[in-house]
């Protein structure tokens, strides 16, 4: 972490150099603003600033070796006041140091930005922070002023700024929602932090954490598990007209058009990113056979309880993924499957409810649910989701679906425990082999999915949960389920 172009006012810097600091007319140094400690601006239009801020870079990456710095109060820049060059603007003066820093971190470093005027560092920084800072509290605490919308230090600020530039990730850098704060000493309740989780989960970004984590609770820790890794893909917002939007949508797909479509670099200097072209930044990538779904989050950010509502057209998967699945386009559809992640729990739509209905869930205060929703393929054994990862996509590794049966491999890469759910085209038993061991007792059915509304005589299937402990040794057995029937 560094500061290349601020001083503390009471630095050696500052005694050394008091010509680098920016100053205005009357020669008063520039205001930093910074909340709780003002700092000095160096003015970057100085070849000898430049040249000291690139020592420092170079310090960090070739004699200490850091692949990866966060360069912070980057503003501090382009203070306003008297530069050493007046013939460049606040912004030229921006993206001059910016290039400086760049230069001297080489194209293979990782670089943060943050504190940044965002349009100075497109294509030259790999990620940046869009929010304000994260707190330990849901509102600025005292002594700051709690009606602060936008700036201060908390939760609220960070869960607004990270939505609203959510557009911005894949597109000009890795958005960077800063930290999650997952430790059980700040103010912040379990529901805020799952909501954090989830906003940072829907950038589709980085994930910070700052957490003694062996010094955490198990299901604090396991929060962080189950958006980890990150999915690649920014959801899309669909209620921004609205204030802070409390409807999320992110899209899933193993249709080989998007899965195999090409990237280029995320900025134009390194390579270190990747950066998909057009509605493809919007999609995250699963493998083949899992077919395409919707992964919604419905939040509210009230301070009381509240009911909030979404079209269920609007939680359906884009039309143009849906090409190859012919589920989707069948006349007589079999509905949809619902499975709520953070809740782990399961509800089947008809498919006559799918434009017409609007879907409702209550929430607490500052809480947030994530909805997978994918079509029913009434013949094939159908992948519906899990407790291990937040898109129930990314954390299987193949799936395949045959006429007797299906197996499925979850990655074990990691060590992950929960539940796999399976829908299966019957109501026949079936013979299980899980982790390399067959089953004595069958897994418990969740539900029996009719094939109309309001039919209970006929079924198109059921719906069953998997318990698997993925030990994370790579073993070919190792998180593989097999169901025969």
């Amino acid at each position: 972490w560094l500061a290349p172009f601020a001083c503390d006012k009471r630095s050696l810097l500052a005694r050394r150099h008091p010509e680098w600091i920016i100053r205005n007319e009357r020669g008063v140094p520039a205001n930093s603003a910074n909340c709780g400690k003002f700092f000095y601006g160096l003015d970057a239009t100085r070849p000898e600033v430049r040249e000291h801020a690139s020592r420092a870079i170079r310090r960090a990456v070739e004699e200490w070796g850091f692949k990866c710095l966060k360069l912070d109060f980057l503003y501090a820049a382009c203070l306003p006041g008297v530069r050493f060059d007046r013939t460049l603007t606040r912004a030229e003066t921006m993206h001059l140091a910016l290039e400086t820093l760049r230069e001297a971190a080489g194209p293979d470093t990782y670089i943060i930005g943050c504190g940044c005027p965002l349009l100075s560092a497109v294509g030259i920084v790999d990620s940046m922070r869009v929010s304000a800072d994260t707190g330990p509290t849901w509102n600025p605490a005292f002594p700051l002023p709690w009606w602060d919308q936008a700036n201060l230090p908390c939760l609220r600020n960070m869960i607004r700024n990270s939505i609203n530039r959510m557009c911005l990730s894949d597109r000009w850098w890795h958005n960077d929602p800063d930290c999650l704060l997952l430790r059980e000493t700040t103010s912040l309740t379990l529901n805020e932090v799952r909501s954090s989780a989830t906003v940072v989960a829907m950038s589709g970004g980085m994930m910070l954490l700052s957490d003694d984590l062996p010094a955490l609770d198990p299901s604090r820790v396991d929060i962080a598990t189950k958006i980890y890794p990150m999915s690649g893909a920014a959801a899309v917002p669909l209620d921004m007209h609205l204030g802070c939007a409390k409807i999320l949508r992110l899209a899933c797909t193993d249709v080989a058009a998007v899965a195999d479509a090409p990237v280029r670099p995320c900025t134009r200097r390194t390579s270190t990113g990747t950066i998909r072209r057009g509605r493809h930044r919007n999609l995250a990538r699963v493998c083949p056979g899992l077919g395409s779904w919707s992964c919604v989050a419905l939040c509210n950010w009230s301070d009381r309880p509240s009911v909030v509502r979404s079209p269920i057209s609007v939680m359906l998967p884009p039309l143009d993924l849906n090409a190859n699945d012919c589920s989707y386009e069948s006349e007589h559809s079999a509905g949809y499957h619902v499975f709520a992640f953070w809740s782990s729990r399961y509800i089947w739509i008809p498919e006559r409810c799918s434009g017409e209905k609007t879907f409702s869930k209550r929430l607490s205060a500052h809480d947030c649910e994530i909805f997978h929703v994918k079509a029913v393929k009434e013949n094939s054994v159908q992948y519906v989701g899990s407790t291990l990862h937040f898109t129930c996509g990314q954390e299987v590794e193949s799936f395949d679906a045959m006429h007797d049966g299906a197996v499925l491999q979850m990655a074990n890469g990691l060590c992950r425990s929960g539940y796999v759910y399976l829908f299966l085209p019957h109501l026949r038993e079936c013979k299980w082999t899980v982790g390399g061991r067959k089953l004595e007792v069958p897994p418990e059915q969740v539900m029996v999915v009719p094939l109309y509304e309001n039919n209970l005589d006929m079924f198109v299937g059921r719906v069953v949960k998997v318990k698997v402990d993925v030990k994370g040794d790579r073993r070919s057995d190792d998180g593989k389920i097999i169901v025969r029937y």
